[in-house]
Formats: structure tokens, C-alpha cells, sequence
């Protein structure tokens, strides 16, 4: 934006794929200074050595937390694990803003965070601080905090088709059944033996079945939205592909409502968005849609079963899951257009 001096920002945790993501779209953001990267196990090193499609960008070396000149920030992007970010945002000096892609602060009652994530909340008074930060539906609280949580991946492509229709009374919510597919990468980039080529290859598996984290996230928002508890049936499974994530959702329509009347709901609800679309009736949104872009792209089918519909979500985990909703949340906690460093398109094929 013309006239709107640039932000001095760090990436903590740079050395990840939402760190490194971040990075690659953080370094085109026309309002955006990238003094700081940290990365405590790989401190010292030049960036190209961990991440070499970002070589030669001019962006500084890694270092740790501790080494950082925070007085001179105005604002960090947390790409650190779950409960580190906790402690590291308590002992930021309180003028930055904190853009979180972890899960510390997701989940409001500090209690149920110990009960998914085995160990306790390492900073409930910020707890208040804290705005769920799914752009498109949680604007004006976000405008008041001063640490954006931004959602899961998983939450992200099912809470977008999800919000608008529950609030509408639309279809019952507790007859909710999210089936979400997502590539390897959602899985962060340590070593792991699960995540192997020869593990994940040529297959398709299940997991966190009827235990997984990201569950209590989706029900806490929905339950917010129907001002009841919901919980709803969800279901990741892990695909043999780098990027992106398929929900597909099954709902159970109220009285007298049809999958043309959510159809109406969701399009009112996004018209004017820029990074949501509804695509055309009879078709089906599918992750090589929107790889590497911010984009969220929803499709809606009559299912062969009565009063009942099925959605599909689609969205690339590591941008509009991750990195890219961090830098929409960063752009609207600024007062910048939120489209600003987002306006690549899709990569295809």
C-alpha cells in the first residue's frame, strides 16, 4: 500500500515447513522487513543451507531466540513447536504482535489445551489476548488482540464451509461427519519413521481416529457458533502427496432446507471475499486447484441419501492452513490489504 511504512517482523522456528513458507511469502511482501530468523538447532547457518529455493533472497542468517534484538520488532510469525510458543510470546516485550502457527493458543479454556496436548497451558493469562484467527469469519475480534492463533489445517478447510451454515440453523449440528485427507507435509519436517517415502508411499491411511487434536478445535468453534456444545465425527487420513488437504463433509439438512439453500448461504457468505470461493454447482474442488496459493475452494452436492448433503473443501495445508492465513492475519492486525504478499495464483499442474 502507498504510503504505509514497512513492518520490521522475525520468523521464529524458520527452519520448518510453515517457517520456511512463511519465508517464501513474507520475502514479496511489499510492507514487510524480515530482520530476524531463528532456529535454535540450526543457529549460525546461512539460510540457503536449510532451505535452498530461498538462497540469494538477502535474508539474514538463522540464529537463536535469545540473539534476537526484540526491541527493534514489531511483530514475530511463531513457527515453533506446540508448547514452546507458549513460553517464548510470555517473554516477548508486550509492543510486538504475535502471529502464532502453532496450536498454544487455539483453544481458549487452558484446560482442555493440557487435556489433547499432555502437558498444562505454560501461559493462561495471554489466553485473553488471544483471537482464533480464521480470517475471514473472526475479523473484528482479531482486531482487538495482540496474538492471532492462527487455526489448524484441518479446521481451517472444515470450519470455512461449516460456520456460516450452522450459525444459519441450516442443518443439524450434531450430524456432522468430516472425512480430511492431507498430504505428508502437515506433518512438520523433523525426522520421522512413519513419514519415511517407503511408509507413505503408494497408500493411504487413517489416523488420530476419534483422537485427534485438531477435533476439540473444530467442535469449540462450532459450539461458539450453535451457543451449545457440538462435537462433530472427525477423521484425518494421511495421503501420499507434499501439499494439500481434502475435506469431505457430510451434514444432515434441517427441515424444509436444501443443499441449494447452503449453496445460497455460503455464496452470500464469501461474494466479496478474496481468498474463499464456492465453485460452480456439479463441481468437485480438488487440492491441485490450489497448490501453493491462499486460496479456499468449496463445492456442494446433493447426497443420494435425503436430506442430507455433502461439501468438499479444498486448501494447500502449508498456505491457507498455515503460512498464508498467518500473513492474512498479519496483514489485517496492520491495517494493510489483506491480500498484500497472497496474490499468487494456484501452482498447476
Amino acid at each position: 500500500m502507498a504510503g504505509v511504512k514497512n513492518i520490521r517482523v522475525a520468523v521464529l522456528g524458520a527452519s520448518g515447513y510453515t517457517g520456511g513458507e512463511t519465508l517464501r511469502l513474507a520475502v514479496r511482501h511489499p510492507n514487510i522487513d524480515i530482520i530476524g530468523l531463528t532456529a535454535e538447532h540450526r543457529a549460525g547457518e546461512a539460510l540457503d543451507a536449510v532451505f535452498p529455493h530461498l538462497g540469494g533472497l538477502g535474508l539474514p542468517n538463522l540464529m537463536k531466540i535469545g540473539d534476537l534484538n526484540l526491541d527493534s520488532l514489531e511483530a514475530v510469525f511463531c513457527c515453533l513447536p506446540h508448547g514452546t510458543t507458549q513460553e517464548v510470546v510470555k517473554s516477548l516485550p508486550r509492543h510486538l504482535k504475535a502471529i502464532d502457527l502453532s496450536a498454544d493458543f487455539r483453544l481458549r479454556d487452558p484446560e482442555v489445551y493440557a487435556a489433547w496436548y499432555g502437558h498444562k497451558h505454560f501461559a493462561p493469562e495471554l489466553q485473553p489476548e488471544a483471537a482464533y484467527g480464521l480470517t475471514e469469519l473472526s475479523r473484528e475480534v482479531i482486531l482487538q488482540k495482540r496474538i492471532a492463533a492462527c487455526p489448524g489445517c484441518y479446521p481451517t478447510t472444515a470450519l470455512l464451509p461449516l460456520i456460516p451454515i450452522v450459525a444459519a440453523g441450516q442443518i443439524d449440528a450434531d450430524e456432522i461427519i468430516i472425512d480430511a485427507k492431507s498430504g505428508v507435509s502437515g506433518a512438520g519436517r523433523a525426522a520421522k519413521e512413519g513419514m519415511l517415502f517407503s511408509e507413505v508411499g503408494e497408500g493411504i491411511h487413517a489416523y488420530g481416529i476419534g483422537g485427534h487434536r485438531h477435533g476439540p478445535e473444530i467442535d469449540q468453534e462450532l459450539s461458539t457458533t450453535a451457543g451449545r456444545p457440538v462435537v462433530a465425527s472427525f477423521t484425518p487420513h494421511l495421503v501420499p502427496m507434499n501439499r494439500g488437504i481434502l475435506s469431505t463433509i457430510y451434514v444432515k439438512l434441517s427441515n424444509g432446507i436444501t443443499t441449494n439453500d447452503l449453496r445460497r448461504t455460503l455464496v452470500e457468505q464469501y461474494a466479496r471475499e478474496p481468498f474463499v470461493r464456492v465453485v460452480p454447482e456439479g463441481v468437485s474442488p480438488a487440492t491441485r486447484h490450489v497448490r501453493g496459493s491462499n486460496q479456499c475452494l468449496i463445492g456442494l452436492f446433493e447426497d443420494q441419501i435425503p436430506g442430507r448433503a455433502v461439501l468438499l473443501s479444498v486448501i494447500d495445508n502449508l498456505v491457507k492452513g498455515a503460512a498464508g492465513q498467518a500473513i492474512q492475519n498479519f496483514n489485517l492486525m496492520f491495517g494493510l490489504s489483506e491480500t498484500a504478499g497472497l496474490q499468487q495464483a494456484p501452482l498447476f499442474p
